[in-house]
Order: C-alpha cells, then sequence, then structure tokens
C-alpha cells in the first residue's frame, strides 16, 4: 500500500513511457571514459536511442557537479531523455534534472518525494525485495537493483546477486526494476529474458571504442513484447 503521508504526485512521465526509457540508463564515469569527455560519450549514446542519463561522480564537489549536471542537461533536453544526479537531491533540482538516483546511505525517499516538485522522479538502490516495496510505498519510481554480475566499476557494489534475485525484486514491485553490475550487450540479453526493465551500465558503455554502437546493441535486447 501506498504511504498515506505520502502526497500523490504524479511522474514525469507515465509509467509505460518511464519503463521505455529506463531499457538503459547510462551512468557516466569520467575515468572509464578517458580521453574522451563524458559529455562526447553522452552524446554518442543519445544518438543512438538512449533516452535515461545518470550522473555519477563521486569525486566531485557540488559546484563541480552541478556544472557537469547543466551540460549533460544541455545535451539531454533536445532527445527528449531524462537525466538523473546520483546522491545529490540538491544538485538535481538545481540543474534541472527529472531526477535523483539514491541508496542506503542518501536521504530516504520518503523526505525526498515530500520535498520533491511535481513530477520529480526518484531512483532507489536495493537487492531486496522488502526494501524495495518499502522504497516504492514511500515514492520510488524505480529501482535500481545489483549487483548481477560481478563488476569493478562501483568499489561498494558487494557481491553479484545473480539473475534470480534480480527477477525476484522484479516481482516485487510494480515500479520499474533496472539491473547493474557488470552488464555487456551479451548480459543484456539474459538480463532481457528476466522482468525487469532494463539495465544500467557503466563501464561496458563508458570505456568502449564506440559508446554508441555498445548502447544500440544493449536497447535491442529488449525490443519486442516484455512482460515488465
Amino acid at each position: 500500500m501506498p504511504n498515506p503521508s505520502v502526497p500523490s504526485v504524479p511522474s514525469q512521465k507515465s509509467v509505460g513511457t518511464l519503463r521505455d526509457a529506463l531499457r538503459l540508463i547510462v551512468i557516466t564515469d569520467r575515468e572509464l571514459a578517458r580521453p574522451h569527455p563524458v559529455e562526447e560519450v553522452v552524446a554518442a549514446v543519445l544518438r543512438m536511442g538512449v533516452r535515461a542519463i545518470q550522473l555519477r561522480d563521486k569525486a566531485a564537489g557540488a559546484r563541480a557537479l552541478l556544472e557537469q549536471a547543466r551540460r549533460l542537461r544541455a545535451l539531454t533536453s533536445p532527445y527528449g531523455a531524462l537525466l538523473f544526479v546520483n546522491d545529490r537531491f540538491d544538485v538535481a533540482l538545481a540543474a534541472g534534472a527529472d531526477g535523483v538516483h539514491l541508496g542506503p546511505e542518501d536521504l530516504p525517499v520518503l523526505d525526498v518525494r515530500r520535498a520533491a516538485p511535481a513530477g520529480f522522479l526518484i531512483g532507489y538502490s536495493t537487492d531486496d525485495p522488502e526494501v524495495a516495496r518499502r522504497a516504492a510505498a514511500d515514492g520510488a519510481d524505480y529501482i535500481g537493483c545489483g549487483t548481477v554480475y560481478a563488476t569493478a566499476s562501483k568499489g561498494d557494489a558487494g557481491e553479484a546477486i545473480g539473475l534470480a534475485r534480480l527477477d525476484e525484486v522484479a516481482q516485487s514491485v510494480g515500479v520499474p526494476v533496472v539491473g547493474i553490475g557488470g552488464i555487456d550487450a551479451a548480459r543484456a540479453r539474459e538480463v532481457a529474458r528476466t522482468r525487469a526493465t532494463g539495465v544500467a551500465v557503466i563501464r561496458g558503455i563508458m570505456a568502449a571504442p564506440d559508446p554508441g554502437a555498445v548502447a544500440a546493441k544493449i536497447l535491442a535486447a529488449f525490443t519486442g513484447s516484455r512482460t515488465s
């Protein structure tokens, strides 16, 4: 049941359209993108049909992160693509981003939902079905679930949970669930056979010689009729 203390706030996009956008979330990483700037990689994947970008830069201060967010907002807007900021609700608001992605150490979903403007999207990371249900009840619009496969892209990723747990989390909530962790084009096809809506990718795209081509292959894994 939805939390009665949370105001009813319509999502910026319908659930169906949001699911379409979340087939692939490209998560930025400045170091992995080198020698190319993040903006170049983002522009390439947007041209290939990606409609969700998450700005993730744990080392950047608030001002630098805001500057990055504004540059990415300028890139995503012409495509109608979503821009999320990892962790920083304040930066997301200041940059005019579509939403924020939160983790267990960040502000609680319920408090962010209460403070967020209408249509603001909230993602939340968990691999626990009960925590996912609670986050959705508190106002999360989607769940990021992982680590699905072992990965070196996130130092705090923990052990791989596998496809069965991803599917369990996806079945436990009515909001989209996005798998993250160690996903490439081949593994995206495996994820597409679960009830997950899509995948989030860092290294597989940020470090790719041709990010746009990789993004297109991953998106292709989620075309056609889905049960999610």
